[in-house]
C-alpha cells in the first residue's frame, strides 16, 4: 500500500508541476497549445478553452473561468471527487476499476460529447 500511495504521490506532484510551468508560461507569453481538432475542422471541440480557463482560475476570474468552457469548469468538482475515489480506491485496494466511478466516467463523457455538438451548433 505504501508504494501504491509513493506512486500516486510523484505522478500527482510532476502533474501538478508541469501543469504550473504551462500556466505560467501561458500568462508570460500568451501563448498556448493550439487545439489540433480546431485546427483541422474549424470546430471546437469540448475541450477547446481548458487552458484560457485553468489561467482564469488562477487569477481567480471565475466568470472568465466559466466563458473560456462551461462544461469543464462545471464538471470540475464531480471530476475532483472521481479522481480522488480512483485513489484512494487503487491506494487502499490495489483496483484500478469501480463501478462508481465507470459511471461517473461515463456520465462525463456524455455530457462532453452534447457540449460539444452544441457548442458548434449554437
Amino acid at each position: 500500500m505504501a508504494q501504491r500511495f509513493k506512486k500516486v504521490a510523484l505522478g500527482f506532484l510532476i502533474l501538478i508541476a508541469v501543469g504550473i510551468i504551462y500556466a505560467l508560461f501561458v500568462i508570460v507569453t500568451q501563448k498556448s497549445i493550439p487545439c489540433v481538432f480546431n485546427l483541422i475542422t474549424g470546430l471546437k471541440c469540448p475541450g477547446c478553452g481548458v487552458t484560457r480557463m485553468c489561467v482564469s482560475i488562477i487569477k481567480l476570474d471565475f466568470y472568465a473561468a466559466f466563458r473560456a468552457n462551461p462544461a469543464i469548469f462545471c464538471l470540475l468538482p464531480l471530476m475532483a471527487l472521481t479522481a480522488g475515489r480512483m485513489i484512494y480506491v487503487y491506494v487502499k485496494y490495489n483496483r484500478r476499476r469501480e463501478r462508481l466511478t465507470q459511471i461517473s466516467m461515463y456520465f462525463m463523457v456524455a455530457v462532453l460529447v452534447v457540449f460539444g455538438v452544441l457548442r458548434n451548433i449554437i
